[in-house]
Formats: C-alpha cells, structure tokens, sequence
C-alpha cells in the first residue's frame, strides 16, 4: 500500500531494423530482480520439456464434445412458489387480494411464465398470467437470469413485485450445484378474504315451510317413477295409453311421458304434459274467470300434488286425465320406504282378458259371380282372387273331355238341337257351344261361357261341383235351369278314363264302353262289307297312279266341293250327283282303279261314301 511508483523497465528495441525483446533488468517500481528466476510458465515447460525429448510431443487428447444449451437443459425447469399483492377498490370487504402464483424458469433458454392456479368460482381470469419469454431486467436492456432468483427475495416484472417464497427440490439441488446458497423458505400467505369465506356463517332461522334452496340441493336429479295406464276408451276411437309419470323431488314437478310401441300407429310425441306443478285443490272461484288462460298461481291453489299423492293402486286425475298407477321403479320404493314407511309395493295386474272370438258370419250367396268370388268380399277388405290348384292346371292342361249332348225340353223345335259340352280337367269348368244349322231358325254359337256348374239341390253356401264321374251315357245335366242329356262322347274320353280308371265309378265306365262297343266292331270293315284293309290298299295304289299321270289335279277344290254338296253332312252323295262333280271337276274316272275305288265306297245303289274316297285325293 505504501508503494508509490509502478514504472516498468525496458524490454523492447530495434536492433539492425528487427524488433528485439529482452529480459527486464528491474522489476516493477525499480524493484531488484535476482538473476535465473524463471516465471511460472517457463518453469512448466521445463517439467514437460524431459519426454518431449526423448520420446517426441505428447498426444494430445481430444476435446469434450459441444453440446448446446438449448440440449443440455432440455426440460429442465426452475419452480419458485410466490404471490403478489393486488389491490381492490371496488369492494367494501376487502382493500387487496393476496395472489398465489408459480413462476417457472426454462433453463434452455432463459425464458419465464407466470401461471396462477385455476381456483372454482373464484370470479378472477386465472391461469397463464404471462406467457413465456425473456423477461426484461431493467431499462438497459438485461434480462433476469436464474442467478437473480432466490427465497426471500422480491422481483418486480412488468410493474408487478412477486414475494419468492419457496421452490421445489430439482430446484434446489441445481440452485446448490451452482454454487448460490438459497435463503431459508417462507410461508405462503394466505387470501385474507377468501379465508373469511371459509369461516362458518351463522344459520338463520330455519323458517316454518320448506327450504325451496335447501329441497333443491338435497333432492337434485332424484325423481320418483310411477307407471300408469290413461284409460281413453269412453271416448270415440279410444284406447288404453301406457304412460309414466315422473314426479321431481326437487321442485315438486309432474311430467308425463306416453309409452310407445313398435307399429301402434300413433305419432311419437312422447311427452304427454310438460314438466309443471300440477293443482290438486282449487280455490273456489267465479265462473267468469278465464281460468283457462291465465297462469295458475299459488293464491289460486289450495293444495298441491306431493309425493304422498301417489301410491300403487291409487287413481289419480291430472288435468282432466284419469291414470291408474300400477308400478314404480326401485329408488321411488326406496324412498317410499324410508320416508313413509309403506313396504308394499306389489304390482297390479293389467293384462287384458282376451276377448271372445265372434264366429264369422257369411251372408247367403246373392247370385253375382261364382260363389268363390263373392266370399271373398267378406274375407278381405281388397277383394283377392280365389286360390288355384296350379298343380292341377299344369297336369291336366289342354285336357278336355268332349260329349255330345240333347236340350230335354217340351218346345218341339228344341228337340233336334244338338250341343257339344266340354269338360276342362284343368279347372273342372264346363263350356257348352252349339253347332249352327242353318235354315235351322236358330242362331248357334257360344251357349254357356266356361265357368264351373253346380249341381242341383246343393247350396250356395257348400256347392258341389260336376266332375267328370258323372258324365255317362245317357244321364242328365242340368245348367242353370236348363236339362242336357248325354248321348255320345269322343274316344278320348274313353281312353282318358280307361287309364285312369281308380278315378272315375265303373258304371261311368261301363256306359261308354257299351256305347262304343258296336262302333268299333263296325270300324274293322267299311260299305258293301269289304275289309278296311283292301281299301287302305286300293287308296295307296290311287294315289301312286294320280302322282305319276295326273298331278294337276287341284285336290283342295275336290274336297270343298263334296262338302258343301252334302247338306245334312252324312258323309253320303248320291251317285249321279257324284259322277257329275267328278266330272266338272276333270277327275279321271274312267281309269281302271278309280272305277273300283267309287265300287268300293258305294253304299247301296244310289248313294257313295265320298269321304272315304277323298281319302285317296289328300288335300
């Protein structure tokens, strides 16, 4: 301290125009330097200068890698507990407001938050009260530093001082490792408001009714649940509507909601009556007052619906509706249990007793249509055709049974009419067509469309049909009033009923095998008793001749001609009248088998079968 001058020696100089140092020859101050003092520099040189010799330079080892900051302090945060003191000017119950907040510290890049925790109904805008980033120190431009923080200590951000109180153990142990000792923590202080809060208030005086406030909170969300039936069916179109009624502990309000099932054909308004207290007993009042518009009040009301209104098996009425309660839920059993003391709770029984099935009735038959037909107008609202037997019409199609058949009448002009009477075995219908003839005075043509006859003395309501086994020879059908006699049938309908003979009665059978027995005696032999076969024969070798000699003849007209020449269609000409057809028609009479074949198909003298000899001139 007593030193005075601080001069140093001279050490640098031009020699010859080369910079030159030289030892100092004093110390500083003009102190005394003693010869072969080495610096400390020098001297560790000299203890490595030994093996560098030797053994040449040492290796040098590598240096540690670099890590970046932003790396080595990833995710490590500084938590310091504080508060702030706000104040209040607005509210005589309090002059300030004690804060309680976390300032957090991110080591990677020197950045800080302010976060307050959210506290409920508080009425303050908490959460984040500053976000993250350097926080300016002072106007000089520094900003803090996790050097400038410590317990115990104030620092003021934004106009804002915030009392550092304490912080958590990562905290501290970095805060040590640094070598900056933390000062003793603090206690928080507390809202002197919000404690006051928390203090019990004294109770009023609990008032003679019921608490709205306190029946709310002790009852929220606990509804009682009654199912009941709204019987409606006094009235038009009525019927019986599941509902439940929801009864809320809290309010004393009643909501009816209505039950809907799959496909009952109603709109689905589930809720019946809204959610309201619901009047039990009315003050008396005039009839003038429009009761039916304005709001029911409590002056109005004598008596209100309560839970001790409704039990199982009561009848109540709700604005005009009549439900019959017959079932609750568990919780409104429990409640009725314990409050009441009501233990049963049996469900009433509202299964409908099946009603008895009216047998119906079917009206006597009215004469339109089959009776098929009409019945179904009674069955079905949309009359739908009767049902078929498709398997039957497939077996049986284009299968029809053909007779011949006489109208048994007492108008003589009726006698020789004759009727072909078909059988369809597809449907068992019956259609009837008389041949015209003409000069005959009677128009012929369709007598009876196809349709399905009954037979007499059976009764609209259980009609019997004809079948096929009644079709014999010689019995009597009777349609719609009208008597046919079966004289003759074709041989399908015997074949027919030959092979199905299980099917039909043996005298059916048996009268048509009698009735075509002799014609099939007759049939082996044709006119003048000659044999079919030397006919069948003599056609062939005529009809061999015409194709080599006379294939011009047009063969077509030879037929038409003959029939229209035979007027009572028997199939037989006279024989003069023949020749001369013959004739206009060129045919070559006179060849040798031609002659023969007109011998073959006289009949008598005077008359000829032109059917079988037209035969031999095929169309």
């Amino acid at each position: 301290p007593q030193k005075t001058s601080f001069h140093r020696s001279h050490t640098l100089d031009f020699r010859n125009g080369y910079a030159l140092s030289q030892l100092p020859r004093e110390g500083v101050g003009g102190e005394t330097l003693y010869p072969n003092q080495l610096s400390q520099a020098q001297l560790d040189d000299l203890c490595t200068s030994g093996p560098t010799l030797t053994y040449g330079p040492a290796r040098k080892s590598a240096p540690p890698p670099f890590m970046p900051s932003y790396v080595a302090f990833d995710k490590q945060v500084l938590k310091f507990d504080a508060y702030f003191k706000e104040e209040v000017h607005t509210s005589a119950e309090e002059h300030y407001r004690i804060r309680q907040v976390g300032i957090y510290y991110y080591l990677e890049d020197d950045s800080m938050c302010v976060i307050e925790p959210v506290v409920k109904n508080s009425g303050l805008i908490q959460g984040k009260l500053m976000r993250r980033h350097r926080v300016p120190k002072n106007d000089q431009g520094d900003y803090y530093h996790w050097k400038d923080l410590n317990l115990a200590t104030n620092i003021t951000m934004y106009g804002r001082t915030y009392r550092l109180v304490n912080c958590d153990s990562f905290t501290k142990v970095f805060m040590e490792s640094q070598g900056i000792v933390l000062n003793p923590p603090e206690e928080m202080v507390s809202d002197p408001y919000t404690e006051l809060r928390r203090m019990p208030v004294e109770k009023p005086t609990v008032p003679a009714g019921p608490d709205p406030l306190w029946q709310f909170l002790t009852y929220d969300t606990k509804v009682l649940r009654f199912y009941a039936i709204w019987d409606d069916t006094n009235h038009p179109f009525g019927d019986q509507h599941h509902c439940i009624i929801h009864y809320f502990l809290a309010d004393d309000t009643v909501e009816v909601r209505e039950v809907y099932r799959k496909n009952d054909g109603r709109d689905p308004f589930p809720v019946l009556m809204k959610r309201q207290r619901l009047p039990k007993t009315l003050v008396d009042k005039k009839m003038s007052f429009p009761s039916c518009v304005l709001e029911i009040t409590n002056e109005e009301v004598l008596e209100w619906y309560s839970p001790k209104d409704f039990a199982i098996g009561k009848t109540i009425t709700l604005l005009g509706r009549t439900f019959l309660i017959y079932d609750c839920d568990k919780f409104t059993q429990n409640f009725y249990r314990e409050k009441y003391g009501i233990t049963d709770f049996q469900p009433l029984d509202i299964r409908k007793t099946p009603l008895e099935k009216i047998p119906q009735v079917i009206p006597p038959y009215n004469g339109f249509g089959i009776p098929e037909d009409s019945l179904q107008n009674c069955l079905h609202l949309i009359p739908k055709p009767p049902r078929k037997d498709i398997i039957k019409m497939l077996e049986n199609n284009l299968k029809v049974l053909r007779y011949q058949a006489a109208l048994e009448s007492s108008v003589p002009e009726d006698r020789n009419r004759r009727f072909i009477l078909s059988y369809f075995l597809s449907d068992d219908t019956i259609s009837i067509y008389e041949p015209p003839i003409r000069n005959s005075g009677i128009p012929g043509g369709k007598y009876l469309k196809k349709t399905r006859v009954a037979k007499p003395g059976s009764t609209p309501e259980n009609p019997i049909y004809y079948e096929p086994s009644d079709f014999a020879i010689g019995s009597t059908i009777e349609v719609f009033g009208h008597r046919f006699v079966i004289i003759d049938a074709d041989e399908y309908v015997l074949n027919y009923m030959e092979r199905n003979a299980e099917s039909f009665p043996s005298a059916t059978l048996q009268s048509l095998r009698d009735h075509f027995g002799p014609r099939k005696a007759v049939k082996d032999t044709v006119n003048n008793d000659i044999p079919k076969q030397d006919l069948d024969d003599l056609i062939e070798e005529v009809q061999k001749e015409l194709k080599l000699h006379h294939n011009y003849l047009n063969t077509r007209k030879f037929h038409e001609a003959f029939h229209h020449s035979d007027n009572d269609g028997s199939g037989l000409v006279d024989k003069g009248k023949f020749l001369d057809l013959c004739d206009r028609l060129e045919v070559p009479t006179s060849t040798i088998l031609l002659k023969k074949l007109i011998e073959y198909c006289s009949c008598g003298e005077d008359k000829i079968n032109y059917r079988d000899f037209l035969r031999a001139f095929p169309s």
